[in-house]
């Protein structure tokens, strides 16, 4: 910059605003540098902390995500155990079949509907239930 642009020159045009003379900055101390530095380094250092702590919370392997995998695991496991219940009770329902014959009698009479020579087999459906919205009247055609 020219020592002519510093320096408040008069002007031919009086409603101009005067220029603000450039202010130079003042140099710092060794030990203000060595604090500034500091104080940037921890600012640095504080956010990238945050960034990481932000991303071990809930990043793709974070503490969420693996509390979620957790619980998804124990969902499946209880639906396995349940499966392999099922399958012991079928397994000794198939066996209790082929062994005792009142099981497999019964088992003909509920499924099946099947009856001993002189029983009467009665099956009694339920009736629907009317509907609780009330309709409207039929009008009478002319």
């Amino acid at each position: 910059m020219r020592v002519a642009d510093q320096l408040q020159l008069p002007t031919d045009d009086s409603t101009a605003p005067a220029r603000r003379p450039r202010v130079r900055q003042r140099l710092r101390t060794p030990l203000e540098a060595r604090q500034w530095r500091r104080r940037i380094a921890g600012y640095a250092l504080a956010s990238l902390s945050f960034v990481l702590i932000v991303n071990a919370l809930v990043g793709d392997n974070g503490y969420v995500a693996t509390a979620r995998a957790t619980q998804a695991e124990q969902d499946l496991a209880d639906q396995v155990r349940k499966v392999q219940n099922e399958n012991l009770r079928m397994r000794d329902q198939i066996h209790r079949l082929k062994t005792d014959p009142e099981e497999l009698e019964n088992a003909a009479r509920k499924y099946l509907h099947m009856s001993k020579p002189g029983e009467k087999v009665i099956i009694i459906k339920e009736v629907p239930k009317p509907s609780t919205t009330p309709s409207a009247p039929a009008s009478p055609v002319k």
